[in-house]
């Protein structure tokens, strides 16, 4: 298997991060503006507090997209760096972009947190699959 393959979902997830990060921006540059609020003047906690959920959420979701995508990007590098790529990593890995994505795009829309919740759960197990599974590999 193309080792260097697994830089996809890899790469994916970046691109993912990049649009959260300017839809995050593109919702809270107009409410900042359109309520007069001075940029200087507004402490995070401040902003927090004055930002209606269409606003925060997207904010909320990029926080989001630097946790566990840090240990995602970590095992990519792990697998390709011990030659390790297999289908079975890329299905995995993969499917975390994928169910990352989804919930990327429900916690920045309509954020119904039930089906947010299974999302995480789903990116979150392909994840740890990966970890483990490695894991196993090292210490067997």
């Amino acid at each position: 298997m193309d080792q260097a393959a697994i830089f996809q979902p890899f790469i994916a997830t970046m691109i993912l991060t990049m649009v959260v990060w300017a839809y995050m921006y593109g919702r809270r540059l107009p409410f900042i503006f359109s309520r007069g609020l001075d940029p200087k003047q507004m402490t995070p906690l401040e902003l927090a507090r004055l930002s209606p959920p269409q606003v925060s959420n997207p904010s909320d979701n990029l926080k989001n997209l630097f946790e566990l995508p840090t240990v995602f990007y970590a095992i990519v590098l792990y697998l390709y760096a011990t030659a390790q790529v297999d289908a079975t990593y890329m299905g995995a890995a993969w499917g975390f972009f994928l169910f990352r994505a989804m919930h990327s795009a429900v916690h920045c829309t309509f954020n119904f947190i039930p089906i947010r919740f299974v999302l995480y759960v789903i990116s979150a197990g392909a994840l740890w699959f990966m970890v483990v599974r490695a894991a196993i590999g090292i210490f067997t």
